[in-house]
């Protein structure tokens, strides 16, 4: 499959780019970036053509991988599956759940093949664990303690402008949700709540009446930081592996994901835009409940 990557950062040039690079069954054709040096730079590391605007990329490819801003990403999706093109999109998909809507309205127009790199979900140790944990159950909630720090020195995370003004919440909560929805499954209702260190704290009501809790920020102190994922319930308690894969190695099994989509004409991959658009509605929804201090129903107003 002809790809192009629409991106130049750091999480493009050394997972996106480095996995579709290595992938035997992907021609890597094609880069376009904001930057156009660095989109240079990086076409000529991988062999690639560098293109003037996002529209001549789209044109040239039979799919997209995309590592932008989510609110970039949102519409240059939704304009890659109008043109017909196969989509993998990073999360969040987009910053708000009316353009994650539109993005999955689009691929499902266009029959086109739609997968989200979130990470975990493309680790084989942990997508497996996840798929044991769900026929185990049921289970009564869980606790996600994802407490990180984007400020340290040398982070190539830093200076991202998007996760500077929307925080973990945003950038490591669809992480969170990836994991626990397909265990505990749909959500109802979300609270959340602002604590020190820009800490977003989030309560979620599912609807087979598990509840489940995230803790979460990109400005943990040295001290203070932390990652746990922990499942409670009758069958017992349990908590999320480490994985042995890289990031590229995943990134590569999700490009394979939509290859085999793509093929078989599966438009409802487990981890396509329609998951994408509901982890952007729980995520709208808690961006409210902290706001305003209700308790929101996911999709609908605030009470």
């Amino acid at each position: 499959m002809r790809f192009g990557l629409l991106g130049t950062g750091y999480w493009a040039a050394e997972t996106h780019a480095a996995a579709l690079a290595a992938h035997p069954d992907v021609e890597f054709a094609a880069v376009w970036g904001r930057d156009p040096e660095k989109a240079s730079a990086l076409a000529r590391r991988y062999g690639a053509e560098r293109y003037d605007t996002a529209d001549d990329l789209i044109k040239a490819v039979d799919a997209v991988a995309i590592a932008l801003p989510p609110d970039v990403q949102a519409e240059l999706a939704e304009q890659a599956a109008a043109a017909g093109r196969h989509l993998l999109l990073d999360k969040p998909v987009a910053l708000t759940a009316a353009a994650a809507d539109r993005v999955a309205a689009a691929a499902h127009r266009a029959g086109v093949a739609t997968v989200v790199f979130f990470t975990k979900r493309f680790e084989t140790e942990i997508e497996t664990f996840l798929g044991s944990l769900a026929a185990s159950g049921p289970w009564d909630g869980a606790r996600v303690t994802l407490l990180y720090s984007i400020y340290e020195p040398n982070s190539p995370y830093a200076g991202s402008a998007w996760r500077r003004e929307h925080g973990g919440l945003w950038d490591i909560g669809p992480h969170a949700l990836s994991v626990v929805l397909p265990v505990l499954g749909h959500v109802d209702r979300v609270a959340a709540a602002s604590g020190p260190h820009e800490t977003t704290h989030v309560l979620l009501t599912h609807a087979s009446g598990a509840v489940s809790t995230l803790a979460l920020t990109l400005s943990a102190p040295e001290n203070a930081r932390a990652s746990e994922y922990l499942f409670a319930g009758p069958p017992g308690f349990a908590t999320l592996p480490a994985s042995s894969e890289t990031p590229v190695e995943a990134f590569g099994h999700a490009i394979g994901e939509l290859i085999a989509a793509a093929a078989e004409g599966n438009t409802e991959h487990r981890c396509g835009a329609g998951f994408g658009a509901e982890v952007t509605r729980v995520l709208a929804a808690a961006e409210t409940a902290r706001r305003d201090g209700v308790t929101v129903t996911v999709g609908g107003s605030g009470a």
